[in-house]
């Protein structure tokens, strides 16, 4: 680490002595030029010296002044030069500013090999493209979010409008009941995401942890979403042996319940969810496999991030939201999460360490 830091500084330096070096160069150039111009002046006899008459102050005074002549004219002429990469950062700065992401730095060869121009280059660009990255999640977070709210809010109020007929039946209006408290509880599953998203944004690291039968935890979470997997006629298989771990047992229950809700949004209808544990002295690791439709590479890259959705047609309930949960979860713990597609089957697989 201190070398990198000295290698870091040692390259500043160098840039700060290149552009020394060049302010030197105008001024020795300045002084070649002047220099030059008054010994052809007095060569060719347009400056003469009166020995009787000769002021020393009217002289110096005049080789001051075509000295400033001389030299603003040079640094008017080369002063573009290595204030040409100072303007094109501050282009780029002023672009970002005003909103424009896809503002990127980038210079010609020499200075671009520069080691100091490399990183600011690299270290803008980056900054540049993360930015961009958040603005298409804002913009991908509004849009479907909106969406997804407001398809459960129409569905309530439609139902509730056919409520207040008389001539319902009583199974008719339990039906509709039933929908409007299932609707109602996806509303509040989704803004209890975003909350709980939120929160764990914001926490930068673990307060609790505690040694508990993560598998017995496993199983409860299976139980608590047996409607909807029941629903499907989808077979849960978790026949795994009794592991205890020591993590945040709520913030894993979080991942557990997200995990197993995103593999029965998507399994295929009549078919299995799979559930295996493997613990070691050194970490455990929990996988979640489901039959489900092919992802490409782009897709499988993208799916813990904020707000994303596979499923562009909005097909499926879901915010883009749970698998970025237990993404940052998974790291709270110095963890990691991989997904993979492959044979029809989609397979997450959460790794942490003891």
């Amino acid at each position: 680490m201190n070398d990198k830091k000295s290698i870091e500084r040692n390259n500043r330096y160098s840039l700060t002595l290149l552009f020394s070096g060049i302010v030197l160069i105008l001024l020795i150039a300045t002084a070649v030029i002047v220099t030059g111009v008054i010994i052809l002046f007095v060569y060719t006899g347009v400056l003469q010296f009166d020995e009787s008459n000769f002021n020393p102050g009217s002289y110096i005074l005049f080789i001051l002044l075509f000295s400033l002549v001389i030299g603003a004219a040079i640094s008017f002429l080369l002063s573009k030069i290595p204030l040409k990469p100072v303007n094109k950062i501050l282009n780029a700065m002023n672009r970002l500013a005003s909103g424009d992401y896809s503002a990127r730095l980038s210079f010609k060869s020499p200075i671009s090999k520069h080691p100091t121009i490399a990183e600011m280059t690299d270290s803008f660009n980056t900054m540049a493209a993360e930015l961009q990255k958040t603005e298409v999640l804002n913009s991908d977070f509004i849009n479907n979010f909106s969406h997804e709210f407001k398809t459960p809010i129409v569905s309530i109020a439609g139902f509730a409008k056919l409520l207040k007929r008389n001539d319902l039946s009583d199974e008719d209006r339990k039906e509709y009941l039933d929908i409007i408290e299932e609707e109602s509880l996806r509303l509040s599953q989704m803004t209890t995401n975003v909350l709980n998203l939120t929160k764990i944004e914001n926490q930068n690291a673990l307060t609790v942890l505690n040694t508990y039968n993560v598998s017995e935890q496993l199983r409860t979470c299976v139980l608590m979403l047996e409607r909807k997997w029941s629903k499907k006629n989808i077979e849960i298989c978790i026949d795994i042996d009794e592991y205890n771990v020591r993590a945040n047992e709520e913030l894993l229950k979080q991942v557990w319940i997200n995990l197993l809700d995103n593999a029965i949004k998507f399994c295929r209808g009549s078919s299995t969810v799979t559930v295996n544990v493997d613990k070691s002295d050194y970490f455990f690791e929990v996988s979640i496999e489901n039959e489900s439709e092919p992802l490409g590479e782009e897709q499988l890259g993208r799916i813990f991030d904020k707000f994303y959705q596979a499923d562009e047609s909005h097909s499926t309930e879901g915010s883009g939201i749970g698998l970025a949960i237990v993404k940052k979860i998974v790291s709270l713990h110095n963890g990691k999460v991989n997904a993979k597609c492959e044979n029809g089957k989609m397979t997450v697989s959460v790794k942490i360490p003891q």
